[in-house]
């Protein structure tokens, strides 16, 4: 055999083992930023995919086409996707979304939970409002997800639950008390469900990003001096991470290649866990 067909062969293998060809998944949150990219590099890996997102949001992103535009570019990868828009600040909405993602693709082998908020308010301004809407879509919303995709997953015996954390689990900022608390306390769910679940072939993984350049933080980078000693105080690589590079992890932790990974929290933060 030539040196590029082995080499063609060798690509081949490791696509398969990476593969999600035939798998259909639900990202939430999946019309920007992290949740993008996951969307994207499933279908690039051969996934049909739902997008869950919230026109309010988007538009407040100043990316009122975003969800479309998402869908259009997984499209253009070959996958069958669509996106459902559902407010998660409602209870029910999160439960009703895998439902009308299950009736258009069909029973989900993956869900991924992006979609997630947060007030950057010093804790002793924390309005109730601000509470109950991160306590809602933040975790309520989680659960919700998890109960109407999980029997599914069982009964045909695979099943991918990827929970999208945060940094703030482990090292929590002062203004972000609410949002760390929540994202410590899904931490906590999925690792729970995971054993119950382990032995249906199903698995339930944590992401943990540190500091990512997103929507949502893109007021942080108006002023490039400040965004540059933000970023060189982050962590040890001295750099915000990008949406993208939260994609191969997911991939991993929901294709074939992450078998016999679960229950486990994957801090992907360029090693602003190590203290």
């Amino acid at each position: 055999m030539q040196r590029d067909e082995i080499a063609r062969d060798n690509h081949r293998q490791i696509a398969d083992r990476f593969s999600m060809s035939g798998r259909r998944a639900l990202v939430t949150g999946g019309s920007v930023s992290i949740g993008r990219e996951i969307a994207l590099i499933f279908a690039e890996a051969g996934a049909d995919v739902a997008i869950q997102h919230a026109p309010a949001a988007d538009l407040a992103f100043g990316q009122p086409a975003a969800a479309q535009d998402t869908v259009t570019a997984l499209r253009a990868r070959g996958a069958k996707a669509m996106a459902v828009e559902a407010d998660f600040a409602k209870a029910g909405e999160a439960r009703r979304c895998v439902d009308v993602a299950r009736k258009a693709l069909g029973d989900l082998d993956v869900l991924v939970v992006c979609a997630s908020i947060q007030y950057r308010t010093p804790f002793q301004e924390i309005t109730d409002e601000q509470i109950e809407r991160q306590i809602q879509i933040n975790f309520r919303a989680t659960v919700e997800l998890l109960q109407a995709a999980l029997p599914g997953m069982t009964a045909q015996g695979w099943g991918r639950v990827l929970t999208i954390g945060s940094i703030n689990q482990t090292r929590p900022e002062s203004e972000l008390t609410i949002y760390a608390a929540l994202k410590s306390a899904q931490h906590n769910l999925a690792i729970n469900l995971a054993k119950d679940v382990a032995l249906q072939g199903v698995t339930i993984n944590n992401l943990s990003p540190g500091l990512i350049a997103t929507e949502r933080n893109k007021w942080r980078r108006e002023d490039a001096g400040v965004w540059a000693e933000i970023q060189r105080t982050s962590c040890p690589m001295q750099r915000a991470g990008e949406a993208r590079e939260m994609a191969g992890a997911a991939l991993l932790l929901c294709s074939e290649a992450g078998s016999y990974i679960t229950g486990a929290d994957l801090q992907a933060t360029g090693g602003r866990h190590l203290g």
